[in-house]
């Protein structure tokens, strides 16, 4: 199953269904809100690279998460997990596939109680606003929200109290989203705080301006690849900043994905044209003494499907460099030590060596991270090349061949 031709056709599904429902009074719940958790959703599964399927259940969760609101808003949740499994049923989708899409739906249910990776991934795309910078313009927009489906007139005290007590209690599931967001969502809360004891002073003293501190995420025991005094030493020097990290994480987790989708139009390519040529061979080329007429159209498609089929296998055909590196190149910043081609042949001690080097570097480490990303779209750009060539080949070969067999079925007539 194609699962990135099947989320293009729920992108469209959803926003149709959008444009052909509305209601007034979801001013945040609406497909501006969907986006956004697409988006944020794709970010975070991009930084956990996930596999096809993880990556098309995740989205499509996202997609369908709050689609709900139309039909049912208190059950919302349960209403687009419904909507969802209507739709890929519709479409053939394994039902295991489909109860993990429902239940990545499901677990954005206030108050969240995600448990696999995938719901916690949903999650916290679902609540992802809460450590961005538009958080303040967003709360306006849900407590506005909020009074229209209720028929309540909360007070913007009342409203900053529930929102203080929500980044109070919420903990993002995900390391990537404690890592990027807690600092600004505890940043939120503070001023929030703030705002309260201004309001009213005589909670001053009773609500804290300090932000508890969230317990520390366990993390399992690995015996250490390098010394721990060159590790500390490592992490004492300067690393790249949060955003270019992501953004760099995300680049090459898109060029990956690129190039897998690459690889596996090239393999439908080989697997066609094998299967004409093992066609030409068996049956058509044996009886051209009978038909000779056919002797053009059949070498034509042959060599229409060799040709395809070769740069097809040059599209995929890894290329592997020497394997080694010297000590000038890493003095001199030369050498690229994230791709396995310019290391595989060296010791672990000299690999180590460089590492660290590039550790305790920061404009090393900077341009390892810029070769690897121009590396990975030097080589995208040589395999959809040789792999466009393989198609235009294919298609206007097969074109040339067919009317080629229609003339000399023709000519015999």
């Amino acid at each position: 199953m194609n699962y990135y031709t099947l989320l293009d056709e729920i992108k469209q599904y959803v926003t149709n269904f959008f444009h052909t429902h509305t209601n007034d009074k979801l001013v945040y719940h609406n497909q501006v809100h969907t986006e956004n958790v697409v988006t944020a959703a794709i970010e975070i599964a991009n930084h956990y690279r996930l596999n096809d399927l993880d990556y098309f259940i995740v989205v499509t969760a996202a997609w369908f998460h709050d689609i709900g609101y139309f039909t049912d808003p208190g059950r919302h949740e349960e209403r687009g997990a419904e909507e969802a499994a209507m739709f890929l049923k519709r479409k053939g989708v394994e039902e295991s596939t489909i109860q993990t899409v429902a239940n990545c739906i499901r677990a954005t249910r206030m108050p969240q109680t995600p448990e696999t990776t995938l719901e916690k991934i949903v999650a916290d795309a679902d609540l992802y606003h809460l450590g961005t910078s538009k958080f303040n313009e967003l709360n306006k927009v849900i407590r506005k929200e909020f009074i229209a489906l209720h028929h309540i007139d909360i007070s913007k005290e009342e409203w900053r109290n529930k929102t203080i007590r929500l980044l109070e209690t919420h903990q993002y599931h995900t390391d990537y989203c404690r890592l990027l967001l807690n600092d600004t969502k505890a940043k939120h809360l503070e001023k929030l705080k703030a705002k309260a004891a201004e309001k009213n002073p005589a909670i001053k003293n009773s609500v804290p301006i300090a932000v508890p501190v969230p317990a520390p995420v366990a993390k399992p025991k690995v015996k250490p690849l390098f010394p721990e005094d060159a590790i500390e030493k490592a992490k004492r020097k300067n690393r790249p900043e949060r955003g270019i990290e992501t953004m760099f994480r995300i680049t090459s987790g898109n060029h990956q994905r690129l190039s897998d989708m690459a690889d596996s139009k090239a393999h439908i390519m080989i697997s066609v044209n094998s299967i004409i040529i093992s066609v030409l061979l068996s049956v058509l080329l044996k009886n051209l003494e009978q038909f000779p007429q056919y002797t053009f159209p059949a070498m034509t498609l042959l060599t229409v499907s060799l040709v395809t089929i070769v740069f097809a296998i040059l599209a995929t055909r890894p290329k592997i460099p020497s394997g080694t590196f010297t000590e000038t190149d890493i003095n001199e910043k030369k050498v690229n030590l994230l791709f396995f081609g310019n290391f595989f042949k060296m010791s672990m001690d000299d690999y180590t060596t460089g590492m660290l080097q590039m550790m305790e570097d920061r404009d090393f480490l900077y341009r390892s991270l810029i070769k690897d990303v121009y590396s990975q779209g030097v080589v995208l750009g040589s395999k959809y090349q040789r792999l466009r060539i393989s198609y235009n080949v294919f298609m206007y070969g097969l074109i040339v061949s067919v009317i080629a067999f229609a003339i000399a079925a023709i000519v015999t007539t």
